[in-house]
């Protein structure tokens, strides 16, 4: 074996726990909240992105379709890579999947705060999202490998907040940073939490297969954690076909809509993109249906319920990021301080992150999924069209809290309703292709809410443009209450 060799099986190679921490009561929820350092990072880098929008077109002289590709980047790698890495931490280890993830987003993290340029920027971001897809391809395997069975719904409950907060913390914490310090730092925040994310997790998490265990196929090595949650066992290729169509779809329609938002291309490359994803689109139709294993799994998808449910987890993400995204933009508008402009969006996320947790149990305890779905959807939308509302009455921008306390509360009913509809609907055996479709969706409705609010502000203007972009998700949500809808089994 050649010093190449040495250094890769040493790199890969998990290292146990110590046993002075193995061997305590409460050794798994240090394990859990190793992975809650990586839930909360992966939230808050998606909601303290907004933020910093004004400051970069000021810093870059850039155009707001451009600059809007700083989240776009990041979020088109990351539904690309979720399902192979997931596949690929079989083989190395989940461990060490997840603890190349902090490294791989920090030092990408520490690149994007000292980027020259624009190009430079999204390419760090690009390079996060691939330590982001290695975080959370993982983080709900490793909540499963470390912790008994009677505490895993509750260990996964505290992953969830940890998720919520980071979402809520990210809109005022970019705030201040912009405000008081600098873009940059938006980024570098980033470090020391990856940082601290490394040694945590190289001491407290357990290891997830035998340190002398060879690189084989789950089918030849057999399975090495306890419940396995990700990617099912081999019985056949990986989709490459369907993932490169699916990216090649969602990255062109973003490029058309980035095109139409002001990004400068010529007409005839516009429609190019246009076409391109409608064959991109057609062929992946064409290709899941003929692949072994395929990524979007047709025949799932026609089960009674799913598909109408992944409609709804797109239109739910669409909701919440779409105002992430213009509300900076409007607030900025307004006059409002950015420090206080943050202050104000903050309560969207914070809204949806304690409703999420606890607000289901707020509701009479015989309702149904779908009556709390209907309810969430009904709130989202009459809080959307306060949002449209107070701006043109007049109202000071400070009180757009209100309809985003009512929007977030909203959400927070509706998303984990769906979910559970979901994954009642699916079959036991395809839970884990269902989960990850429904990932799918929620990050394909992120891209959306952060692309649609760019091109209303570029067709009509922030005031204008930003009502009637409000005005239609609320149109959104009704759509979202017609399609929540009990579910019939044979």
């Amino acid at each position: 074996m050649n010093a190449a060799s040495t250094l890769t099986a040493r790199l890969l190679a998990e290292r146990p726990r110590p046993r002075g921490i193995a061997g305590r009561r409460y050794a798994h929820w240090l394990a859990v909240g190793t992975v809650c350092l990586g839930a909360f990072l992966g939230q808050l880098t998606a909601s303290v992105t907004a933020l910093v929008y004004p400051a970069l077109q000021h810093r870059f002289d850039a155009g707001f379709a451009a600059v809007e590709w700083v989240a776009l980047a990041y979020l088109l790698v990351l539904v690309a890579l979720l399902a192979p890495i997931g596949r690929l931490s079989d083989l190395v280890g989940r461990k060490t999947m997840y603890l190349g993830g902090f490294a791989v987003f920090g030092l990408a993290s520490l690149g994007a705060g000292f980027a020259g340029g624009l190009g430079t920027l999204v390419a760090c971001r690009a390079v996060q999202a691939v330590g982001g897809a290695m975080m959370q391809a993982n983080s709900v395997a490793l909540v499963a490998r470390g912790v008994p069975g009677h505490a895993m719904r509750r260990a996964l409950g505290v992953q969830a907040a940890a998720q919520g907060l980071g979402l809520a913390l990210g809109p005022s914490l970019g705030g201040l940073l912009v405000a008081h310090a600098s873009w940059r730092w938006v980024f570098w925040i980033n470090v020391p939490v990856a940082v601290v994310g490394i040694v945590a997790g190289w001491f407290l998490l357990p290891r997830t297969r035998p340190e002398a265990a060879p690189a084989l196929p789950r089918a030849a090595a057999g399975p090495v954690i306890g419940p396995v949650v990700g990617p099912e066992p081999d019985g056949g290729r990986f989709d490459l076909a369907g993932l490169l169509l699916l990216g090649g779809s969602t990255t062109a329609l973003l490029l058309a809509l980035s095109a139409a938002s002001g990004l400068p291309l010529p007409a005839w490359a516009v429609a190019a993109l246009l076409a391109a994803a409608v064959l991109c689109a057609l062929a992946l139709v064409r290709q899941e249906r003929r692949a072994t294993r395929p990524i979007l799994a047709p025949g799932l998808v026609n089960t009674p319920g799913v598909r109408p449910g992944l409609a709804v987890a797109l239109i739910g993400y669409l909701l919440l990021f779409c105002p992430l995204v213009l509300g900076p933009v409007l607030l900025a508008e307004a006059g409002l301080p950015t420090a206080r402009s943050g202050l104000v969006i903050t309560v969207l996320p914070a809204a949806f992150a304690v409703a999420a947790t606890v607000g289901g149990g707020l509701l009479p305890r015989g309702w149904s999924d779908v009556a709390r779905c209907r309810c969430g959807a009904a709130l989202a939308g009459a809080g959307l069209l306060g949002c449209a509302l107070l701006p043109a009455l007049g109202a000071p921008a400070v009180l757009l809290a209100g309809p985003l306390l009512v929007l977030g509360g909203g959400l927070g009913l509706l998303l984990p309703a769906n979910n559970a509809l979901v994954m009642r609907a699916i079959p036991a055996e395809c839970s884990a292709v269902g989960g990850g479709m429904v990932n799918m969706a929620r990050s394909l409705g992120t891209a959306l809410g952060t692309a649609l609010p760019v091109l209303g502000v570029h067709l009509a203007g922030p005031a204008v443009g930003g009502r009637a972009v409000l005005l239609a998700l609320a149109v959104v949500a009704g759509l979202a209450v017609l399609l929540s809808r009990p579910v019939r089994r044979r």
